[in-house]
């Protein structure tokens, strides 16, 4: 299988608990939401792919701004996050579509996409030249690509924070791989924009983007306790351990807290290219 750790990985545990923290992951990254939803109305696309969708919230953000008159499409890896994004969409009686499958690999041709999203779900593909590729496979000629995808681990310390608190209690967390699949996979944009440039997509441009992410301050325990190397790692340690740990990470937090919420920076790239097939 292509991309089988990844498929382990977020239809496994790590996927089960994105479902459970769906409500706090879409509030602290709604700005981007808002971002891509205006994007999609701003070239007015009637026909959106939503790649590594998650639980749905930039498919049914794009879909809601466009009414009936646009078509959104979800793809995700993980089967459970995809089960929630179709709860939801038939809960809020959007008309959005949603794909379990490795998007390097799913058979997009044909499909007219003019527009191509993805809030943080682009740095996860074994190849991402041949994962890009096939994106542009199904997009039409002139189709937009915009993604958000983060900077660098150096410039984004906030993700690391329970990783560098619990590690001298926590010996064996696995590293963060320096090049990819994984959340910082695209921090190097000369890179990135090879990476683009090599599977077809033109006029490719990378911003910088610095958005200030919220949370509200009782959320901070379920957040580290749930998502990431960490949480993972607690689930096979003793109360005792758990509990220092616990202790460790609070205080590896304390610079985000500001009275009754967490705020951190979040830097990203804002990537914006174009499907041209003719010259």
């Amino acid at each position: 299988m292509v991309n089988e750790e990844q498929s382990r990985l977020w239809n496994g545990a790590s996927g089960a608990n994105w479902v459970q923290a769906q409500e706090l992951l879409d509030g602290m990254f709604r700005p981007f939401e808002q971002l891509l939803a205006s994007a999609v109305a701003s070239v007015g696309a009637t026909n959106v792919l939503d790649v590594g969708c998650g639980t749905g919230a930039t498919t049914l953000a794009a879909a809601r701004a466009g009414g009936a008159t646009r078509r959104c499409t979800g793809i995700d890896i993980s089967q459970p996050m995809i089960e929630l994004a179709r709860r939801r969409a038939a809960r809020e009686r959007i008309d959005a579509s949603f794909i379990v499958a490795d998007a390097q690999t799913h058979d997009l041709a044909g499909a007219g996409f003019d527009m191509v999203i993805s809030r943080f779900g682009v740095m996860f593909f074994e190849d991402p030249v041949k994962a890009f590729a096939n994106l542009r496979r199904g997009a039409r000629d002139g189709a937009a690509l915009r993604c958000v995808v983060f900077r660098s681990l150096a410039e984004n310390a906030f993700m690391t924070a329970a990783e560098r608190a619990a590690a001298p209690l926590l010996p064996a967390l696995p590293p963060r791989p320096a090049g990819g699949p994984g959340q910082f996979a695209f921090a190097d944009a000369r890179k990135v924009q090879g990476i683009l440039e090599s599977s077809g997509w033109r006029g490719v441009e990378m911003s910088p983007l610095d958005v200030t992410c919220k949370m509200p301050a009782p959320a901070l325990e379920g957040y580290f306790t749930q998502l990431g190397p960490v949480a993972l790692a607690l689930r096979e340690v003793d109360a005792t351990t758990r509990a220092r740990v616990m202790q460790a990470v609070r205080g590896g937090f304390a610079p985000y807290l500001h009275g009754d919420e967490v705020r951190f920076i979040a830097a990203c790239w804002e990537i914006a290219a174009l499907n041209r097939t003719t010259s």
